[in-house]
């Protein structure tokens, strides 16, 4: 697929808007959030896993994706939570496929669980081929090292790196990040943030 056509960050390794080309009801995306598939060639939405477009009428677990949001090529979002497996039971296998009408009369239990929304804060970097597994929420801020696998919540401002990810280090001190968190200049006007632009562009957070 050529992701270069009317592409406002076409100057940017391919990169596009996400919103601007999302069909899925079921993926929210903010503004300026971009993804840059330059290296893998595909649709932003092949990188949402377990999630078709039979699931558009369906009422199933939403990924939320803030605005200024920088994700990589290859980055991966697990979603549909266990996808029927359930490691707790006997068996791990999803007997639903295989379950005879009979039994489905009697209301079996489903091997389905929803894991909840997968939900991504502002300003957030998810590197190469990240993989963000389903029902996570990462803080505004954080950052998602290339080929990790994200298994818990990202605190705010975070970096993680690893399979499983684990912290890495704290972007700023934990009263810089309370005060980035109550600044949210990502819901500045973006002439304000031009203004700002080159304080935005330090470490120097009591400047703002």
């Amino acid at each position: 697929m050529n992701i270069r056509s009317n592409n406002p960050f076409s100057n940017y390794r391919d990169s596009y808007e996400i919103r601007s080309r999302i069909n899925h009801p079921k993926i929210i995306v903010g503004k300026r959030s971009y993804y840059a598939g330059y290296h893998h060639g595909h649709h932003f939405e092949d990188c949402v896993l377990y999630m078709d477009q039979a699931d558009k009428h369906k009422d199933v677990d939403k990924l939320i994706i803030g605005k200024y949001c920088s994700i990589a090529s290859g980055a991966k979002f697990m979603m549909s939570g266990n996808q029927g497996h359930r490691y707790d039971w006997i068996t791990n296998y999803p007997l639903d496929i295989i379950e005879e009408d009979a039994l489905r009369s009697k209301k079996q239990p489903s091997a389905y669980l929803a894991k909840g929304d997968t939900i991504i804060g502002n300003d957030v970097w998810i590197g190469f081929e990240a993989l963000i597994m389903p029902g996570i929420t990462i803080g505004d801020g954080a950052v998602i090292a290339a080929r990790a696998v994200v298994t818990k919540n990202v605190e705010p401002y975070t970096i993680v790196g690893g399979n499983p990810a684990t912290i890495i280090k704290k972007r700023f001190e934990d009263k810089q990040i309370a005060k980035l968190l109550n600044i949210q200049w990502w819901n500045w006007d973006e002439e304000k943030i031009k203004e700002n632009i080159g304080i935005l562009r330090t470490d120097e957070v009591d400047r703002i």
